[in-house]
């Protein structure tokens, strides 16, 4: 790939998922009981979620993802395009390509089990070259040898770094995590994941643990809303209230939210704000079905109660 001369607004580097989501369960799925849901899709999903919900809201974007001949990776291209997403940053491989994820959907929470056949992606700092994005989307903490480099190769190119946490096995403890925020401009995990990366005691030292090495802290609390830490101020805000269908995409429309607002040149508590309206929204519907339009963004705003320094 070579070096493009024109800067894209957006990059989300990321594989696909196929979500298969059960819903409407009548209770806690045990070991040795069939449960019935009352509902279930298959929908795109994984990195699919950002992309569409940023595309959705008006925002220049490219997602760099590989796709198989697999039923999965068939499901989930057929799903782009029909959103119409740029097809520019997908690489296409003979064989397949799984990546799939049961959700068991539940009012508060959801509980996944899933799958990936081993793959090799492009090097983000590859791709930042490429398509010189002002903000580069990372959907997991990513770790271990040489990622904070990619990550400071990647910002030197004029992107900002923008992670999502997602359930991965690492404290600020394990090598390299440290090194890795710091080179981060925008960290987002949800409480639960704060709390175990940091071994923090309440969701306030977590955030204040991760603000030491990250600029903005920003933190999912599901139906409590959510929490930004940025030069030592914080603001809160909390959720919209809605019907909770499903909240599989729930985290993903939320970051696409924000990003819209630093996008817009935004300050924090509307980029907070929108980041809680497009999360709200999302809930409402399975998977990243209830992303919101940049037509329908002003009355989820008009919904969100104002924001506080805390």
């Amino acid at each position: 790939m070579g070096i493009s001369d024109e800067r894209r607004e957006v990059l989300v580097a990321g594989a696909y998922f196929a979500d298969l989501i059960f819903r409407d369960l009548p209770g806690e799925a045990a070991v040795g009981r069939e449960t019935f849901a009352g509902g279930f899709e298959m929908l795109p999903g994984g990195a699919f979620n950002p992309a569409l919900a940023l595309h959705r809201l008006g925002n220049d974007v490219v997602w760099a993802t590989d796709f198989g001949d697999d039923e999965f990776s068939r499901h989930v291209l057929a799903g782009a395009r029909a959103a119409g997403l740029d097809e520019s940053g997908f690489r296409h491989h003979p064989g397949p390509l799984r990546s799939v994820t049961v959700a068991l959907s539940y009012a508060a929470d959801r509980a996944m089990v899933s799958f990936q056949d081993p793959s090799m992606p492009r090097p983000v700092d590859e791709l930042a070259r490429a398509y010189r994005p002002r903000i580069l989307v990372l959907p997991e903490l990513r770790y271990g040898p040489g990622v904070a480099a990619t990550l400071g190769a990647v910002r030197a190119t004029g992107a900002s770094v923008f992670m999502d946490c997602q359930d991965v096995p690492v404290t600020l403890e394990t090598p390299t995590v440290r090194e890795v925020l710091a080179q981060v401009d925008v960290f987002a995990p949800n409480v639960d994941e704060a709390l175990r990366l940091t071994g923090a005691a309440t969701a306030d030292d977590a955030v204040a643990a991760l603000g030491e090495l990250v600029p903005t802290v920003v933190m999912k609390r599901g139906g409590h809303g959510a929490i930004v830490l940025r030069d030592g101020r914080r603001f809160a805000v909390p959720a919209v209230p809605v019907r909770v269908v499903d909240t599989t995409g729930s985290g993903d429309c939320f970051n696409a939210g924000f990003i819209h607002g630093l996008l817009a040149g935004w300050d924090m508590t509307r980029c907070l704000a929108a980041a809680v309206a497009c999360g709200s929204a999302a809930a409402t519907s399975p998977g990243s079905r209830g992303a919101v339009t940049v037509g329908e963004l002003s009355a989820w705003l008009a919904m969100v109660e104002p924001v506080t320094s805390i």
